[in-house]
């Protein structure tokens, strides 16, 4: 795919949701609390098949680039705090569930939930285990920062069931990572890599970003050149979010530096490229997977999903979000968990569950987030597809979709019933789900940048 700087100047000031959720994050509110969550939980069907998401708030070293919910700490003492809540959430939430529920994938999240010592990791994998019926060859994944790594805590991952562990890289340039504060080796990465495989993880991502402080289209191109040594099963190619409005550590990075709209697109475009050539297969606007990956084989089957965790072949519609700002996902809707780790322990000592907002499911939005996730998965949507399964609101969107092809068929076209985004006009894909998206227009959360 070429670069097109016009493209790349013309939506150089779009900031625009990264649908992970629709309706996205910033429009949950208050009306969504624990009586709403034991409700929806009351009506899980008999042996329903869900996932749990397990999000550790802490990190040891803050990373200026990071936007994630996370909380500094050179102690270990607030850890085992959060770990006594987090049990006794775990606790709550399996008397909650329906006869039957089956687990069939578990992903620790963060922050960095390899923080946790080797025996707090295993105690809490044993309580999962014990307090939910967890399937034989359920998914366990968790994100991993190399710098945490030592053999104990490789050999508890292992000794825990890990499947698929994300390893974050982000960039191995040495002015890189001083200027965001995460300074990694690719020694250590490799290390790292090669530990997980000796002892029998099947599965391993590396994450990695364009769009940061001095990175050139050569440097993340050298980058990519170096992860793919390492012949990962995934790779995740992320554009920074600079959101220092959100998270105000990100004020440590000298915006003077960063990558203008049209060289984060070539960066983009570049590695997307050179991953290709190393025969990777791209998944939706940001993966790419080898070509036996489950997460390929799911692309191409159109059993792609998109998830708070990014694009996953995970086909469980319930998941369960566990810890501060987790969020779950319930057929009716989304709910989040309190975002303070003191305030998430007081809800929970208090026998209550720490839910404080989210949002009920309209069938105008079921609609939508068809339309989105189909967009963010595969460039594409059936016009029949969205019918059948929507009815009145599938129609409604439908005659928006054939105005948006007529008014701008670079961003949408109508061909053999489906709706396409062209090839040339895909590294704005979220540009073109935004469309679709009835509170974005009114909306006024700011957002990252389009390219």
């Amino acid at each position: 795919m070429q670069t097109n700087p016009e493209l790349a100047a013309r939506y150089a000031d779009e900031r625009l949701p990264r649908y992970t959720s629709y309706p996205t994050a910033p429009h949950f509110h208050a009306g969504i609390g624990p009586d709403t969550v034991r409700r929806w939980f009351a009506s899980l069907p008999v042996g329903d098949t869900l996932s749990l998401y397990i999000h550790v708030p802490f990190c040891d070293k803050l990373c200026w680039f990071c936007a994630c919910h996370t909380k500094h700490t050179r102690h270990y003492e607030p850890v085992a705090k959060f770990l006594i809540a987090l049990h006794q959430e775990i606790r709550q939430v399996a008397t909650m569930m329906p006869r039957g529920a089956r687990v069939g994938a578990i992903h620790f999240g963060g922050g960095s939930p390899t923080m946790l010592t080797p025996a707090d990791f295993l105690h809490l994998m044993g309580m999962l285990r014990s307090s939910f019926h967890v399937e034989q060859g359920a998914s366990i994944s968790v994100e991993i920062d190399p710098n945490d790594m030592d053999t104990e805590r490789l050999d508890s991952l292992a000794a825990a069931g890990l499947t698929r562990a994300s390893l974050g890289v982000q960039d191995f340039d040495p002015k890189v990572q001083k200027a965001i504060n995460r300074l990694q080796s690719f020694e250590l990465t490799q290390s790292v890599v090669e530990g997980l495989r000796v002892r029998g993880v099947g599965s391993v991502n590396l994450d990695l970003l364009y769009g940061l402080p001095h990175q050139t289209e050569a440097s993340v191109s050298d980058t990519v050149r170096k992860a793919l040594l390492l012949r990962p099963d995934r790779m995740a190619l992320f554009g920074y979010a600079h959101v220092p409005w959100f998270k105000k550590h990100q004020t440590m990075i000298d915006e003077s530096v960063l990558p203008d709209a049209s060289e984060r697109l070539t960066q983009a475009t570049a590695v997307a490229a050179i991953i290709s050539a190393a025969g990777y297969e791209a998944i939706g606007i940001d993966h790419f997977a080898l070509p036996g990956d489950s997460l390929a084989l799911a692309a191409r089957e159109g059993r792609l999903r998109r998830n708070f965790q990014g694009y996953t072949d995970d086909p469980c519609e319930t998941l369960i979000g566990l810890g501060p700002s987790s969020i779950s996902r319930f057929r009716q809707g989304y709910a989040q968990n309190t975002t303070a780790a003191g305030d998430y322990e007081r809800k929970i000592a208090a026998g209550d569950l720490a839910t404080v907002r989210g949002v009920e499911l309209s069938d105008q939005d079921r609609a939508a987030a068809w339309i989105i996730e189909r967009l963010m998965c595969d460039f594409a949507f059936s016009a029949d597809e969205l019918v059948s399964l929507h009815g009145y609101w599938g129609l409604a969107f439908l005659q928006h979709a054939r105005r948006l092809a007529a008014n701008a068929p670079e961003e949408l076209v109508a061909e053999n019933g489906r709706f396409v985004i062209p090839p040339a006009h895909r590294p704005f894909t979220r540009l073109v789900a935004a469309r679709f998206d009835t509170y974005f227009p009114n909306g006024n959360a700011r957002h990252s940048a389009a390219v």
